[in-house]
């Protein structure tokens, strides 16, 4: 059978909000709002955060999570995964399958997980998968932080970038797709990506996803369905993104 596992690294440190996978949103830490909203995801078999901070870990145990302690040394998420999947003591070291879940992503909608998880359930040659959503608000077409996304009929990614793509050139009507930065691997193929050097395309963008196109693997990008795309994929960076938070969890009715 299938292992599906969720990994949630949590490192302590940030830039622009040090700290901010411990600060309340309405009176709850947001990693706990990223673990419950997890729970719900009906495809995993089990739900890991991985942490560089003993105080990040007190937190994760205190309300009833499961917490493994990482390297501080890890220069990206996707290397704290791969170093989660290959301790013999976190619980995942058997898992087939490995959804990285954003921290700083409170609202995740758990119906975007089992989406992005499907692809590698029904082809056992697909090495990765992630979502992708038509941008709708005209000025996410231009914003360098609103990642895009092309794909080939197979639904496979052809390209990503902060620019707008395809660049119209033509008044040949197109839509164009926002990526949801949810991320699906098998497990052997993410210890794989870790151990590769950063290529140009991945540096010159600054989009790590670049280096699996460059080395000529496949990304399956599936459209997500759910609605509400505004909460579900909601990420806080700021002190005024955490205003905007508790006032989305208000405007619901989910405080």
């Amino acid at each position: 059978m299938t292992k599906v596992a969720g990994l949630i690294p949590a490192r302590f440190s940030s830039n622009r909000l040090p700290g901010k996978v411990l600060v309340p949103i309405l009176g709850k830490p947001m990693i706990q709002r990223v673990y419950e909203r997890v729970l719900q995801a009906e495809v995993l078999d089990v739900i890991l955060v991985g942490t560089d901070d003993e105080r990040v870990a007190e937190v994760v145990r205190g309300f009833g999570g499961r917490v493994v302690l990482t390297s501080p040394e890890h220069p990206s998420g996707t290397d704290r995964l791969a170093e989660m999947v290959q301790r013999p003591d976190s619980g995942v070291a058997d898992a087939d399958i490995v959804v990285n879940i954003q921290a700083d992503q409170p609202f995740m909608d758990p119906r975007m997980i089992e989406e992005a998880v499907r692809p590698l359930l029904d082809d056992p040659d697909l090495p990765m998968a992630t979502l992708r959503r038509p941008i709708s608000r005209p000025g996410d077409l231009e914003d360098p932080a609103v990642v895009k996304v092309v794909v080939d009929h197979q639904g496979d990614a052809l390209y990503f970038s902060r620019s707008r793509i395809p660049n119209p050139c033509t008044d040949v009507p197109h839509p164009v797709f926002k990526h949801v930065g949810l991320y699906v691997y098998r497990r052997d193929f993410l210890i794989r990506l870790s151990e590769l050097r950063p290529t140009l395309l991945e540096r010159v963008e600054s989009l790590e996803q670049l280096r699996v196109l460059e080395h000529g693997h496949k990304i399956r990008v599936v459209e997500t369905q759910t609605d509400d795309h505004e909460f579900g994929g909601f990420s806080v960076d700021t002190r005024e993104d955490l205003t905007r938070a508790e006032s989305m969890l208000r405007e619901r009715g989910l405080d």
